[in-house]
């Protein structure tokens, strides 16, 4: 998807229109299953900007929510980053040494 984000927006009311009529659900029932207004669904078909929330629980009414998630996969670390984040096992143990106690300062012409 490219363009302008009125494009994008009006891309994906689009394109939920589509899925809705699929499903064979009304504006009404699709609003109703998500939990949200039908104006909110009407707005969001329209491509106007909606909460998030509202536009995540239309998906999960019909049931594109997966493939939502699809498009933001989790990104792999690097090969790169993993060597820099591996630690390294320790190769030899040393013990503290406690330190000796201290010795009041005195001149030394004594």
């Amino acid at each position: 998807m490219k363009g302008t984000d009125t494009v994008i927006l009006r891309e994906i009311g689009e394109r939920l229109t589509r899925a809705r009529v699929r499903a064979r659900l009304t504006q009404a029932e699709l609003a109703k299953e998500a939990g949200i207004g039908k104006r909110t669904l009407e707005r969001l078909e329209n491509g106007d900007t909606v909460q998030l929330t509202s536009f995540l629980r239309v998906l999960r009414a019909l049931d594109l929510l997966d493939r939502f998630g699809a498009a933001l996969p989790d990104l792999e670390p690097s090969p790169m980053q993993l060597l820099r984040y591996q630690t390294e096992e320790p190769r030899r143990v040393y013990k503290r040494r406690k330190p000796e106690p201290k010795k009041p300062w005195t001149w030394a012409d004594d």
